[in-house]
């Protein structure tokens, strides 16, 4: 069930939005306070003129107004540094002024026991180690009001109308239990504020790591694991030799022309079929996809350390590649064929640009494993020497063939066929 909305306004006066938990907190309690002690000294002040003595009601009553008016002050002023500290000074001055007015402790019933607020509210808004000087100043006016009631007992208890021990019992039993249950719901109110923070911390937590595990995943999606943690941990630039790397390309054959008679979401659909499931099987095969560019896919092996013949890997997602289209048309509705060509050797890698980077590959082998795949023909897959040497005891290959390649020459190339069968 909500609160009244009046308490609501009530409880949250005074707090501005850029307050912090604690701070609010503070002022919600003052306020809290304010009112209790408000209701608190009302009662006690009905109830003695109801049951005691008709002495004067000026100093309670001022004691009132004096409370109100300095949250009212407060409430236009904004100023909670002054707000606290005058509350405060009138929770600790104001119940021995009234003990003082009515007598001593025996016939204001302890009303000075009030005065226990103050360092008990210090505590709640200042802190421990503030709180000590008030408890101090607590503890000098009782000791200061034992010691006049002690050696003027006698004047005093003559100028003073007499109490009944029954009223007297009374007003010391109402002032106990006053005071207990004050500072019981004061310690109730901030305990269970605290837990509320500390639930609603815990909640703006739990979705803080949902979103930093979603932005993680983002960038894993971008760079490979061991490149993401050295681009959160390092601004530097992120530039890597590797003396030996398998670089593939999957080039789509006739894509243009074939997009040419598409719209721009079928288009993208039937990329994002195809590229989606070679994502699935570069995964599957642990190599590492490096990125798309148009029609072709880039996959690479050797850049995380790999303890598995990555070579072997990566022509073994070939296969699986191009007989995933051959078989699965409802990835392959256009029947597309692809060119696939494969290299290995040294590369550089690295993050490129400070905005929307990439992670991307440089080097001989890059590029002779892109040109082998632009010259190849479709559902061929084709590996420079170095690959071959490799792959030739586990794969069947065709004859070896010399083809042109621009700005590499006359260049052997082999062609894969498949795994080779066992005897």
């Amino acid at each position: 069930m909500s609160e009244p909305t009046f308490l609501f306004s009530l409880r949250n006066a005074g707090i501005h939005p850029d307050d912090d938990a604690e701070t609010r907190l503070k002022k919600s309690l003052l306020i809290f306070a304010t009112g209790l002690v408000c209701l608190g000294s009302m009662l006690w002040l009905f109830l003695y003129g109801q049951m005691g003595p008709q002495f004067s009601a000026t100093p309670p009553f001022i004691f009132q107004l004096l409370l109100v008016s300095n949250l009212l002050l407060y409430f236009y002023s904004g100023n909670f540094s002054f707000f606290r500290y005058s509350q405060l000074a009138l929770f600790l001055f104001a119940p021995f002024a009234v003990q003082w007015s009515i007598g001593n402790f025996i016939t204001a019933s302890g009303a000075s026991l009030w005065g226990l607020l103050a360092p008990i509210g210090a505590v709640l808004f200042f802190g421990v180690r503030e709180s000590q000087a008030w408890f101090i100043a607590y503890i000098f006016l009782t000791a200061l009001s034992g010691f006049f009631d002690y050696f003027l007992a006698d004047s005093v208890a003559a100028a003073t109308p007499k109490v009944s021990i029954r009223t007297s019992v009374f007003f010391f039993a109402l002032n106990f239990a006053a005071i207990s249950s004050i500072v019981y719901l004061l310690l109730r109110y901030a305990v269970q504020e605290k837990a509320n923070a500390q639930a609603s911390l815990e909640e703006t937590h739990r979705l803080l790591q949902i979103e930093q595990d979603r932005s993680e995943r983002l960038l894993l999606n971008i760079l490979p694991g061991p490149v993401a943690e050295r681009l959160k941990h390092d601004n530097q630039t992120i530039a890597d030799g590797f003396a030996d790397v398998t670089v593939m390309f999957v080039d789509i054959v006739n894509f243009t022309k074939i997009a040419e008679g598409l719209t721009p979401q079928q288009v993208f659909s039937m990329l994002n079929r195809i590229f989606s499931s070679f994502d699935e099987l570069a995964e599957q095969y642990g190599m590492e996809k490096i990125k798309t560019i148009g029609d072709a896919y880039m996959v690479a092996g050797g850049l995380n350390n790999e303890e598995t013949n990555y070579t072997k890997s990566i022509a073994e997602l070939a296969i699986a590649m191009r007989d995933l289209l051959h078989r699965d048309f409802s990835v392959n509705e256009m029947h597309l064929d692809v060119r696939i060509g494969i290299g290995t050797g040294p590369v550089v890698a690295g993050v490129v640009g400070k905005k929307k980077f990439i992670y991307d590959l440089w080097g001989d082998t890059v590029n002779l494993a892109s040109r082998i795949t632009s010259e190849g023909v479709p559902g061929m897959i084709q590996v420079d020497e170095m690959t071959h040497r490799r792959l030739a005891e586990h794969f069947a290959f065709l004859e070896p063939q010399t083809i042109y390649l621009k700005g590499k020459g006359n260049t052997l190339v082999h062609r894969l066929l498949g795994k080779r069968d066992r005897p």
